[in-house]
């Protein structure tokens, strides 16, 4: 802070000085106002405005405080999908009600394998960390622990010192892949990424212990034992991946399916968006659904039931509240979240 004309900070003690008052009763006048009279509170602003001073350093009143009462969100992704991606914007909103509800700030940590990742975690002004679903080798997870601050990891992997919410993925894929397969002789998936590396490609089912993202290997195992249950061999299961939860990435990727020579009868997906990517090529492709090719979601979003899409429900409001919990120092709940399979229209009976 500079005075008027000049390059020296002005100090609180120089506001005390012009107007007449002990450094302390300056001090109260921003911090603790109730025990300031009005006229020597009137004072001080007054000088203050003469000096230019805009009130102490929040960075110096924090740690003067040993709090930010701010809690930092680890998000590796654009910082856009944060507000583009519907249940993204849901789970912030969760974290936003309980900081809200405590006084708290939220700030979001965007990372992207960028030099800078690291020093923007250990630098962070948070009081703790939610750390957005990531991968096993993400040394994201390091830093965080390091740093000795409370924080949780949604959806995995689970790190010991941090905390984790997340529904059962494996279970919940296994429901869901129970209906999408039924009656099918040629089932496919639409993949979340499996590594960092974020590649997109169409492969076959095998060996999942490589995939490196908790939830899409745990989603992979429910489903791989879903299509077992209905006779059908693992590594006869079409996978596209997808390097994003996009719903026009899924599109593309299942109108390669939709049109090789033996194309899917049926196709699940890791989340709605791309479930609805997947309905949008199946329509272009003539293909009926569900009586050609079934179509299951994941999150029942607000797309899945304008596409009377069957899907698995979770509530990613409520795990973002249930992270920023942890995240303000309360100690992780050892059950997972809820969550169950709607059945809809795109599945057949």
């Amino acid at each position: 802070m500079e005075a008027p004309g000049g390059s020296k900070r002005v100090t609180l003690a120089q506001v005390a000085e012009l107007a007449g008052v002990s450094v302390m009763t300056a001090s109260y006048t921003y911090n603790r106002p109730e025990r300031v009279s009005q006229r020597a509170r009137s004072k001080v602003l007054a000088a203050a405005d003469a000096l230019g001073y805009a009130g102490p350093d929040p960075s110096a009143r924090s740690l003067r405080r040993g709090s930010t009462r701010t809690v930092g969100v680890v998000m590796g992704e654009h910082l856009s999908y944060a507000f583009e991606d519907p249940e993204a914007a849901s789970f912030l909103a969760g974290i936003a009600d309980v900081c809200a509800g405590r006084g708290y700030g939220m700030t979001i940590l965007p990372v992207t394998g960028a030099a800078d990742d690291l020093p923007r975690i250990t630098d962070a002004a948070v009081d703790g960390f939610i750390v957005w679903t990531t991968a096993d080798d993400d040394p994201i997870l390091a830093a965080v622990r390091a740093t000795k601050r409370p924080a949780v990891v949604h959806g995995g992997p689970a790190v010991r010192g941090l905390g984790l919410v997340s529904i059962d993925n494996r279970a919940a894929a296994r429901a869901v892949g129970a209906v999408a397969f039924a009656g099918a002789r040629r089932p496919a998936l639409v993949s979340f990424p499996l590594s960092r590396d974020r590649v997109s490609t169409i492969t076959g089912g095998g060996d999942i212990r490589d995939v490196l993202f908790p939830v899409t290997r745990e989603r992979l195992e429910g489903y791989r034992q879903a299509a077992e249950d209905a006779g059908i061999a693992w590594g006869d299961v079409v996978v596209g991946v997808c390097a994003r939860n996009d719903a026009g990435e899924a599109e593309r990727i299942a109108a390669t399916l939709l049109a090789s020579p033996e194309p899917p009868d049926a196709i699940a997906a890791m989340s709605d968006q791309q479930a609805a990517g997947v309905i949008r090529a199946a329509r272009a492709a003539g293909r009926v659904v569900p009586d050609e090719v079934a179509v299951t979601g994941w999150d029942d979003a607000a797309v899945a039931a304008q596409l009377r899409l069957t899907t698995v429900a979770q509530s990613l409001r409520e795990q973002g509240a249930a992270c920023a919990q942890v995240a303000l120092g309360r100690e992780p709940d050892p059950r997972r979240a809820s969550w169950s399979v709607v059945r809809r229209d795109s599945t057949r009976p």
